[in-house]
């Protein structure tokens, strides 16, 4: 039962994401932005971990895996999405991200050794095809110019590089390492890795005081960075990273829904047979199998706290 809410709670507030992110992308560099919302991510999870007097006491190598995992997952990537979305359509860029699902089946394989499940891989190439149909006219409105280029390489390197802070956090998982610690340092790392750059780069560290840049910042951070890693971290560890990756096909489902409300959406029939042979490959993805073994300190020493936020 705790997967199906850290499941719905991923997809639902990931899927929210998308509109907010588009608040963000104006004044201030991309690059800033996200250091932003890293940084007050970090702090606001360091309080939480010390309310909850939960240990933050860690080796040196724990710490560089933590840190690995942050630059992957909390840095590098999310700065290339948000340079990719100034070139290329949000919903072209959901596409892309969702082949992290199969990144991750063969990243899983390849470092990992994790089986390769036909049921995750027949869920997943229905999943593909559903999202390829529910974002048709992005895909084929798009046109490969210098900057169209440009934004699909962004796009592929990030989808890629947060794989691979996929596989990190299930590396980390099983070597006990709990996922609200390892995300309050990892957001750390990857916040001063995007300062630090942006420093070097002789970024302006403007700051826009609107209420759509503050509001999203701070429903980005604590929703869409702390609540929604905390959730879909956790089902990496549980189910594998290769089912829990099937979340970026669903969520930008429950994008599209919200534009549908706040921006007038037209919903065709292929973006309706996309979507019922997403659920489709949902179904085949979700049923059960054996249960890995339960990380210390993992998502359960979050839970109540994640449930008190989303309430």
């Amino acid at each position: 039962m705790r997967n199906v809410m850290f499941y719905v709670m991923t997809i639902l507030i990931w899927g929210s994401t998308w509109l907010a992110i588009t608040f963000q992308l104006g004044s201030v560099d991309p690059m800033v932005s996200v250091a932003y919302r890293f940084s007050l991510a970090a702090v606001l999870l360091m309080v939480w971990c010390r309310v909850r007097r939960l240990s933050m006491r860690f080796t040196a190598g724990e710490h560089l895996a933590m840190a690995a995992q942050g630059v992957f997952l909390f840095a590098l990537n999310y700065w290339l999405f948000y340079l990719a979305e100034l070139h290329i359509a949000s919903g072209l860029a959901a596409v892309i991200f969702s082949t992290v699902m199969v990144m991750n089946v063969i990243n899983g394989a390849l470092f990992l050794k994790t089986p390769i499940d036909m049921k995750v891989v027949a869920g997943g190439a229905l999943g593909l095809v559903g999202i390829g149909l529910v974002f048709r006219p992005e895909l084929t409105s798009f046109h490969l110019g210098d900057s169209g280029a440009m934004g699909l390489l962004l796009c592929f390197v990030a989808t890629y590089l947060a794989s691979i802070g996929n596989i990190l956090s299930a590396r980390n998982q099983k070597h006990g390492l709990p996922v609200v610690q390892t995300n309050a340092f990892g957001m750390m790392y990857g916040a001063l890795l995007m300062l630090g750059l942006s420093a070097v780069l002789g970024r302006s560290f403007a700051f826009e005081m609107t209420g759509a840049y503050v509001g999203s910042l701070l429903y980005l951070a604590v929703f869409g960075s702390i609540v929604a890693f905390g959730c879909y971290l956790s089902l990496v560890g549980r189910i594998g990273a290769d089912r829990a990756a099937y979340a970026t096909l669903v969520f930008p489902v429950v994008a599209l829904v919200i534009s549908t409300i706040w921006e007038g959406y037209q919903w065709s029939a292929s973006a309706f047979c996309g979507v019922a042979l997403i659920l489709l490959g949902n179904v085949l993805l979700l049923q059960r199998r054996p249960a890995p073994p339960r990380n210390p300190g993992g998502c359960e020493a979050f839970e109540e706290g994640t449930e008190t936020q989303v309430a």
